[in-house]
This record gives structure tokens, sequence and C-alpha cells, in this order.
């Protein structure tokens, strides 16, 4: 099975290869991630707070507590990372936001549904580990970002 190098409107022979080309290594770079999402340590636990504002995750007995809003900011989904670096959104508002349920996906993550019906995020125990390893520095940059946008 081949993939087809079809040209769009106004694009060469050659810019259809060359494009092709990279959504053909940003797919393998996904397949390639995917493997390493698959066999990452599923968390012991996952703790939903009362208020619904925190999730709490814990992996080989240490516990990270991830904000809602940051889940909601960070969402692993074209919806807010886009589909490169540079197409990532900036995401306001949602200081409040709570996390109104949480599903699984196969064995390898978990889907978030937020009071702001966003659920378009599949969070795999390696980006929830990243995410509690990184959360104060994560929502210090976004905090930045928002203050320095105005």
């Amino acid at each position: 099975m081949g993939i087809a190098a079809m040209p769009m409107y106004g694009e060469g022979v050659e810019q259809a290869r060359q494009r092709v080309y990279i959504q053909a290594i940003e797919c393998f770079q996904i397949i390639k991630g995917s493997k390493i999402m698959a066999n990452a340590a599923a968390p012991t636990e996952i703790r939903l707070s009362k208020d619904r504002r925190t999730l709490s995750v814990t992996f080989d007995d240490v516990t990270y507590d991830l904000s809602a809003e940051l889940l909601r900011v960070e969402a692993p989904s074209a919806d807010v990372q886009g589909h490169t670096a540079d197409q990532k959104k900036l995401i306001t508002g949602k200081k409040d936001v709570e996390i109104m349920s949480i599903d699984p996906v196969g064995n390898y993550a978990i889907q978030i549904k937020f009071d702001d019906m966003h659920n378009s995020g599949i969070y795999s125990w390696s980006t929830l580990l990243d995410y509690g390893q990184n959360h104060d520095t994560m929502l210090a940059a976004y905090n930045e970002a928002v203050a320095a946008k105005g």
C-alpha cells in the first residue's frame, strides 16, 4: 500500500511529494511515540477530588495532583495542541473548569470530559506522568503566557 502525492490547489507535484513525505514522518513519530506510551507503567490509582478540580494520579507510590485547569489548557488534542508546535492554542478562562467524567481508553490512557464540554484529549499514562512531574513548571509557563497576552 502506498501513499499518493496528489497536488493540492496551487501546489506542484514536487511540493505534493514533500508534503506527503513530511506527513509520513509525522505519522511514524506518532506511531513510534505510541509504542512508548503503550509501554509506560499504568498508574496504580486515579482519584478525582470532591470539588472536581484536581485529579490525583499515583505512579509507584508517588502521587501527583493535577489541576483541572492545567489538564484542560494542555489537553493532548489537536483542538488545543494543533498538528504542529506553531499551531498550539493558548486557552484562557479555564481557572474554574471542572472534570465531569473520566473514561478509560484501552489499557494505556484516559479521556477526560470537562464542564466546558471539551473531551477530545487522550491522556496516556506517559502524558499524565509528564504532567505530574512538570505540573508547577507547566502551570507557571501557562500563566506567564496568559499574562503576556494581556
